[in-house]
């Protein structure tokens, strides 16, 4: 049996391939929207890919799913839930698919891939038992858990009401999520767990960076399973600290459930020359996205320009700061744009239409005087104007932080949630002092902020010696 995992560290996602050499055959289960690694593992390996599955509807990336089913390739998808969460873009389509129920089998070659029900997280998720027939084999050796069970966490049950705006279901999916989790409890304690997601990932609150793990581990150590044995008690575990999802989420639980816009190939956004950014200072109904230095941009920018660095969290700030109605247009080192757009691709922002070299920005806002800038401080420097009171102050941590201590009078909008609620900041003509934990989350926030006409302080440094202090 072949078996490559496949890891994206912004949106700490795992996908899958399993192949029998016999055959040729292979499946990818979870796949990315750009499914060219999957294809260049496939040729290096000599594996056709015969299949592709989901483990359930995602709300953290677009499926790869349509993209396969596009070049004739068999999909499967969940065929469990009720009749708000199904595969719409399937049902009744020209592609190759299927739709699976509970204990469902998918045969690859010699390999046999059990769906197994598992709600909770959503309602119609499944996870995958994979046994490798061709090696003699009647047992599962392990289990693709997608979002059900995760290395040191399990997945979160809110997101249906947090993130796609369904009202009341919370506590009735965890519940449905504790149900699910005794069924993991029987599996035989060898198995190796092969998880959705990585440390990083906002699908849980507690995920571990190791990339796999055993059924017999996770129920001794996972902290969410060691509350699985009561119902009241995991309910409310689960449910207490879980991050504010990113803005992007909506769309991605939507789009994967009407289907995707076929991708085909990469968005290949123009080089620009400087000058034609003139037309878009302060322009509401285009992001430019600078990706530059923290110091750099805070120094000077383009006025209504967005700060995302490209880093880590590129996607979420951009899947939470752009609508999908937005022309793209990148501040970015040339050797960096392929990648960008890939990570913009995966959270749906396909409008990319164009890129200027960072020297060339930089020349251009310094020649025609049309930087703007952040004031930026740090909370020792800034602690008089805090303590004051008189001081309009923004905190974008998650309100689980706010809640251990904040700065008294401050208001806290967590920075994923930040551009649906801009309206809420109203300083009255004062500058808004805007600040997170460390730095990061409020450097992003504060660009939005000014973006949308307000004068911006942006706090540096640990929240937390300014706390202490």
């Amino acid at each position: 049996m072949f078996f490559k995992q496949f890891f994206d560290p912004r949106l700490a996602q795992y996908a899958y391939m399993i192949g029998c050499q016999k055959t040729g055959e292979a499946v990818v289960i979870d796949p990315m929207r750009d499914i060219r690694p999957y294809l260049e593992v496939a040729e290096k390996e000599k594996l056709r890919i015969t299949a592709a599955a989901d483990t359930h509807i995602h709300a953290d990336y677009i499926s790869g799913l349509r993209e396969f089913a596009e070049r004739g390739v068999k999909v499967y998808g969940s065929d469990e839930g009720d009749k708000d969460w199904k595969y719409e873009w399937l049902m009744g389509s020209s592609y190759s698919y299927h739709l699976l129920k509970d204990e469902d089998v998918l045969t690859i070659g010699n390999i046999e891939i059990k769906a197994l029900h598992t709600p909770g997280h959503t309602p119609e998720h499944l996870m995958f038992a994979v046994t490798d027939k061709g090696g003699g084999a009647d047992t599962p050796m392990g289990v693709i858990t997608g979002d059900f069970v995760f290395v040191g966490d399990v997945g979160r049950p809110d997101l249906l009401e947090s993130a796609a705006g369904m009202k009341d279901v919370m506590k009735p999916s965890a519940k449905v999520l504790y149900q699910s989790l005794q069924k993991f409890r029987e599996l035989p304690e060898f198995m190796k767990v092969w998880p959705g997601h990585g440390a990083g990932s906002a699908c849980g609150k507690a995920l571990g960076a190791v990339p796999d793990s055993t059924v017999g581990y996770e129920l001794r150590f996972n902290q969410s399973l060691a509350h699985a044995t009561s119902e009241d008690d995991f309910v409310d575990f689960i449910l207490e600290g879980q991050p504010e999802p990113p803005l992007y989420f909506a769309r991605m639980k939507r789009d994967n459930k009407l289907g995707p816009k076929v991708l085909g190939t990469l968005p290949e956004p123009k080089k620009m020359a400087a000058d034609e950014l003139a037309h878009m200072a302060g322009s509401l109904d285009v992001a430019v996205i600078d990706t530059r230095s923290r110091e750099a941009f805070m120094n000077g920018h383009l006025e209504g320009a967005l700060f995302s660095p490209m880093d880590k969290q590129f996607n979420t700030t951009a899947g939470s700061y752009v609508t999908e109605d937005q022309p793209i247009y990148l501040v970015i080192d040339e050797g960096d744009v392929e990648e960008a757009v890939t990570a913009l691709i995966h959270v749906g922002l396909d409008d990319i239409r164009g890129y200027i070299p960072v020297h060339e920005y930089e020349k251009w806002i310094a020649e025609n005087k049309a930087a703007q800038s952040i004031v930026h401080t740090n909370f020792k420097e800034a602690e008089e104007a805090l303590k004051s009171g008189h001081e309009y102050v923004l905190d974008v941590r998650k309100a689980s932080e706010f809640s251990e201590g904040h700065i008294e009078g401050a208001l806290n909008i967590p920075h994923t949630r930040l551009l649906e609620r801009i309206d809420e900041v109203k300083p009255d003509g004062n500058a808004v002092y805007v600040h997170c934990s460390a730095g990061g989350r409020s450097a992003v926030a504060a660009a939005l902020v000014q973006r949308y006409g307000h004068d911006v302080v942006y706090i540096d440094g640990e929240y937390a010696s300014w706390n202490g202090g």
